[in-house]
């Protein structure tokens, strides 16, 4: 299906449509998966999210949840491949007393935590042989039995289910059930890993920086021309949580206001010069030069914002913005004042 990419103030970081505000990129594959969220998070059916770790599956599950009828009520997820098998099945479906030796008192699971909600099931691949037939019925028929009851019961939810896995590889190989698999497919959401989205890397860059900078008291904080080239060149195999990582610890260790190409923890030369290739093929001049304005324009807000604590007033005066503009310009960069305050 061929999906109309739609150029719209919602795209920007900040400006975007309610249960969106987190999704921060403009590349073509990103814009796609932003397209489809609206319309799957409409239905009630169990949606498929898959990518390669670190690309921001439960933040796509999440904004599904917030977009759905189910908004306001519990999203609760579940890492799969934290806990052994034994373990899984008792958080899903909780346990009466005495179903085991410690089990002193009844305990509910995340079903019934996640009832009238929606329930995230990361790493679903890592699910045993036991959870995945007791997942199934519960999917067939909506009702389930704790551990050592032999009362059923209901729940109304939603299941959500992400992998990093090639789920179709292990059901061929018979250690992923084909039925449960059939079951949670119904819709698909493919995330593009990092590499494929080399424009989107300085604007999240941009945004983890003024994250760490207000949760560590660091003050305002900006990326060198440099910093911002050093990350443009790296692969990051470890995707958006790599990047996040690496800009966390540039936030806490840089000396100044700058976060300069030396302070990121990042291998010497280009990790990976073909992604820079790429950026060059993928992207036209003229929209690296509007991305050259934006990064300039939000960083003299954010100068003008550090040197006048936080005062929009005053902020607006020192660039020669009227107030109204300089704030619609606060909105567009997704930039909170109060940081500066």
């Amino acid at each position: 299906m061929q999906i109309q990419i739609q150029s719209s103030v919602h795209r920007r970081p900040g400006g975007r449509e309610p249960g969106l505000e987190e999704l921060v990129g403009e590349s073509p594959p990103f814009l796609a998966v932003l397209d489809r969220i609206p319309r799957l998070a409409e239905t009630e059916a169990p949606v498929m999210i898959t990518g390669e770790t670190g690309t921001g599956k439960e933040l796509v599950a999440r904004a599904l949840h917030d977009r759905s009828r189910r908004q306001g009520r519990a999203f609760v997820p579940l890492n799969c491949g934290a806990l052994p098998e034994a373990l899984v099945e008792n958080e899903l479906f909780g346990h009466a007393r005495g179903a085991f030796t410690d089990a002193t008192s009844q305990a509910d699971g995340l079903l019934a935590e996640a009832d009238g909600g929606t329930l995230f099931l990361d790493e679903v691949d890592s699910l045993g042989p036991g959870a995945q037939v007791k997942l199934l019925r519960f999917l067939q028929s909506c009702e389930y039995r704790p551990l050592g009851s032999a009362r059923t019961r209901r729940a109304d939810l939603r299941i959500l289910a992400a992998t990093n896995a090639d789920l179709p590889r292990l059901v061929a190989e018979q250690r992923f059930r084909q039925d449960l698999y059939y079951r949670l497919d119904v819709l698909r959401l493919s995330l593009p890993p990092l590499r494929h989205r080399p424009g989107d890397v300085a604007l999240l860059a941009w945004r983890f920086l003024e994250r760490h900078a207000a949760r560590h008291r660091r003050g305002a904080l900006r990326l060198s021309p440099g910093a911002v080239e050093r990350l443009s060149a790296h692969t990051w195999p470890g995707n958006v949580r790599e990047l996040e990582a690496v800009v966390q610890r540039a936030a806490l260790l840089c000396d100044g206001p700058v976060v300069q190409a030396e302070d990121l923890d990042l291998p010497d030369g280009l990790a990976f010069p073909c992604a820079l290739v790429e950026a060059a093929v993928a992207g036209s001049l003229r929209r690296r030069r509007e991305q050259a304005v934006e990064l300039a324009e939000r960083s003299c807000l954010l100068d003008a914002l550090a040197a006048h604590a936080g005062n929009v007033t005053r902020a607006a005066q020192s660039v020669g913005k009227e107030r109204r503009s300089f704030q619609r310009l606060l909105r567009k960069h997704a930039i909170d004042r109060e940081v500066f305050a």
